[in-house]
């Protein structure tokens, strides 16, 4: 499909669920409808400007008959995308610029604005239900997970809260200790039973829904981006899109964590928020650049999705370990005497995306300082000596010619070949990002 052109800074995008159609919120206020077909025409079908300030962000109900806008002058809108008119509007709904708005229920609106402060709305009452005040910075994303009726709110003071919608209290119900980095982006994970959380730092923190304390600290961090993770959508269970400051969109695959690769870009501006379309075809973006990219995600999907089946079929293969010689070797369960090809490495999980390795070796290694040394170093003395580190590419290995243990010159040559080995994977790596 082609991008769309907008004439004017992109703050907030959402697709239809019910229709062919995407809105974008301007920085002049304008909120613009687009239609587009099976071969990616797209033609405008209405722009209103219910507000001169900028508008800050859309959220859309199921039925697909209700677009949601809020703006920096405090304002929320109720607007038609069938008529391009305003049904219904709030004015200072805040006390401060508002910065995201999300559909709960057909009868509840969550807000949340630069100070920090979320509140819950009723469209069919004119005062807002409910407001907390936990986060004292502003409101960069909201989730809600129907499921447990809960509200899960990201802010820029590095930590996210988690409110029940039906409790009368003005409370949270849990909220994660200070994880020292700006929380700028959430979504929904392994059928909603998790959460990815993109960082000001580049990191992906993985917190657990189990229960309330499970939301205190994130069970994995994902590291990889070299720059801030400013929006997430996810395609799969298992694939997350990610929108960097860097200006590139990159597919994620989570636990496994791999990077399967570039799929767009937005040259040097940022990527702040990202959509899919209500059949997983296309990914629109939004940035600097005036512009409404629209990429075709679903080649991709398949692809990936046939990756991932490969390397789990892989998985099932037994893996029988000679502690003696350090050597692996590989048997299936029909000893079967062909041998099961290697998995490739960096693979691109469709055409035009630019190729990248796993990520998965350097997040070891960054929070694990020790996970790149060698595994399986022999103990008995006089056995063959084989040292793997695993790097970017594949693996370096080391054997010592003599058949004997390592000392001395040979050790501290061993270890300088890891350390040299370790670095210019790193290198290549962030390069490629």
């Amino acid at each position: 499909m082609p991008d769309i052109r907008l004439r004017n800074q992109c703050f907030d995008l959402v697709f239809s669920p019910a229709h062919d159609q995407i809105y974008a919120g301007l920085l002049t206020g304008q909120v613009k409808g687009f239609s587009y077909d099976s071969d990616g025409a797209a033609v405008e079908t209405f722009s209103l400007r219910p507000t001169k300030r900028s508008c800050r962000g859309l959220s859309i109900n199921d039925d697909g008959d209700r677009l949601y806008s809020v703006s920096k002058d405090k304002a929320l809108h109720v607007i038609d995308p069938s008529q391009g008119r305003v049904l219904d509007e709030r004015l200072a709904a805040h006390e401060s610029a508002i910065n995201r708005v999300a559909v709960c229920t057909a009868n509840l609106i969550a807000t949340g604005d630069d100070e920090g402060v979320v509140k819950l709305w009723d469209p069919r009452k004119p005062a807002a239900i409910r407001a907390y005040n936990r986060h004292f910075d502003f409101i960069s994303d909201i989730l809600f997970f129907e499921d447990k009726n809960h509200l899960v709110t990201t802010s820029g003071d590095g930590t996210l809260a988690v409110i029940d919608v039906r409790s009368p209290k003005a409370e949270p119900i849990a909220q994660s200790d200070d994880q020292d980095d700006e929380f700028l982006s959430i979504c929904p994970i392994k059928s909603s039973s998790k959460l990815v959380v993109g960082t000001q730092m580049g990191m992906l923190s993985i917190f657990n829904r189990s229960s309330a304390s499970s939301y205190t600290n994130p069970v994995d961090r994902i590291p990889g981006h070299p720059s801030s993770i400013d929006a997430l959508i996810n395609l799969t269970d298992d694939v997350v899109a990610t929108g960097s400051s860097d200006g590139m969109i990159r597919l994620v695959q989570i636990l496994p964590s791999k990077l399967l690769g570039v799929v767009a870009d937005h040259g040097e501006f940022p990527v702040e928020r990202l959509a899919l379309s209500r059949d997983g075809k296309w990914l629109a973006s939004a940035s600097h650049d005036e512009m409404l990219k629209m990429t075709d995600v679903g080649d991709a999907l398949v692809d990936s999705d046939a990756e991932m089946d490969s390397d789990l079929d892989s998985d099932d293969v037994d893996r029988e370990v000679d502690s003696v010689g350090g050597k692996v070797a590989l048997s299936d369960d029909n000893d079967s005497d062909v041998e099961p090809p290697s998995k490739p490495q960096g693979q691109v999980a469709s055409r035009g995306m630019k190729r990248a390795a796993s990520p998965s070796s350097l997040a070891d290694h960054h929070d694990d300082d020790h996970a790149l040394l060698p595994t399986n170093i022999p103990k008995s003395k006089g056995a063959p000596s084989t040292m793997t580190t695993r790097t970017d590419g594949g693996s370096m290995q080391w054997r010592a010619t003599s058949g004997k243990a390592p000392k001395g010159k040979d050790k501290k040559r061993m270890k300088q070949d890891i350390t040299d080995s370790t670095k210019a994977a790193a290198t290549t790596f962030f390069a490629d990002l």
